[in-house]
């Protein structure tokens, strides 16, 4: 969905929130189709116009369905609890009842990949590197996470390395959480959409350079 001409981004207005509140508490395809016509204009639409407004410095965005996979979930539920959004030069957006987040890195590395973080981290320079730039995003309050760790250093590096919590990491990311406030329902979103993407950006270049994208088939990694 493309902004429209003339509409700006001016936040997410209280029926978003109170959209996916409602929708937390009666997750349906009758509340969904129900309260359709909020989604289009008070959820979606803010979404599209943000990522038109962050294009020319972050690239084009991709909005996620609404709808969730439950193929192969115990959870039957039809609809995801919030709208995401990824940016092509690296950034992720969700809004959901519990406010808006901002991430980027590379949340979950292939195989071919963890080798390569590993051995950038093992090694002095371009390990010290990344540690500095951690530390400097927790100094802003931005968190630095992976969707998953091993209990201790993975098989040939050294249980004692200075940064064996790095080499434990299945991937590596930054993210922010702001709660509902004010200010969601005003362009100063925005602002703090851009503030955390231009913080974490050297983040994402370390990973761009050192690790970069998978080159295993889709199915190996």
């Amino acid at each position: 969905m493309g902004r429209l001409p003339g509409v700006a981004f001016r936040g997410w207005p209280t029926e978003a929130l109170d959209f996916y509140e409602g929708l937390e508490a009666d997750n349906s395809k009758t509340y969904w189709m129900d309260h359709r016509q909020v989604y289009d204009e008070q959820v979606l639409a803010p979404m599209a116009a943000l990522l038109a407004e962050l294009e020319p410095d972050f690239g084009p965005g991709r909005i996620f369905r609404p709808y969730r996979d439950v193929r192969f979930s115990a959870d039957k539920s039809p609809y995801k609890t919030s709208i995401a959004a990824t940016l092509d030069n690296g950034g992720y957006i969700q809004l959901s009842a519990r406010g808006l987040g901002a991430g980027a890195g590379m949340y979950h590395m292939a195989n071919d990949q963890l080798d390569r973080f590993r051995r950038a981290v093992a090694e002095d320079g371009t390990g010290e590197d990344l540690a500095k730039l951690i530390a400097g995003l927790e100094r802003k309050g931005i968190e630095t996470a992976a969707h998953d760790s091993l209990k201790s250093a993975p098989r040939g590096y050294p249980k004692d390395h200075p940064r064996v919590d790095l080499l434990r990491q299945k991937g590596l990311i930054g993210w922010k959480q702001w709660p509902v406030a004010a200010w969601l329902g005003t362009a100063g979103a925005k602002k703090r959409v851009v503030d955390f993407l231009h913080a974490v950006r050297p983040m994402q270049d370390w990973l761009d350079r050192y690790v970069g994208p998978s080159e295993l088939p889709e199915r190996s990694r």
